[in-house]
């Protein structure tokens, strides 16, 4: 119900700026559109690969590998991943709501989407180049490990 007052929202303010200003309204509109154009593939990817890991993985195998019974295993399990992982946040959020709407924990999903967000092996190079290598290295481990104290706490506070 929520989604359709928003976009209800969104259609009357759209509405109400193209009354107000036609050509700005116009050139908004545009460089929404090419924003979302330079957002889809990447969001088409992921999504075409959690849509064949889940036909691949049924929700009984993510519960067991990611679940809430998994614990801390399909905690670190998940940190990894999230640690190897470059997504952006747009893609990564909607991802995580489709792995805890088939059985991913909330503990393990938030230790994947806080590495996921704060540690980069991946961009750890260009880091490096611009940080120095102990900075980087640092930076990363502080950041992998205060991942397991959100998952903690969102465990407490969700359970």
């Amino acid at each position: 119900m929520d989604s359709y007052i928003f976009y209800g929202l969104a259609i009357i303010l759209l509405l109400i700026s193209f009354f107000k200003d036609k050509r700005k309204t116009k050139m908004a509109l545009k460089k929404a559109w090419k924003a979302f154009e330079n957002i889809l593939p990447e969001f088409l990817v992921v999504i075409l690969l959690v849509g064949f890991l889940l036909a691949v993985l049924n929700p009984e195998t993510i519960s067991k590998i990611i679940g809430s019974e998994s614990g801390w295993f399909g905690t670190i399990l998940a940190a990894f991943i999230g640690s190897i992982t470059l997504i952006p946040g747009f893609v990564a959020f909607p991802t995580a709501a489709i792995l805890v709407e088939n059985g991913a924990g909330y503990m393990q999903i938030a230790a994947f989407i806080s590495t996921l967000m704060m540690v980069g092996i991946i961009t750890l190079p260009v880091e490096i180049k611009y940080f120095g290598k102990k900075i980087s290295i640092l930076r990363n481990l502080m950041a992998f490990l205060f991942s397991f104290i959100v998952a903690f706490i969102i465990g407490l506070v969700v359970i």
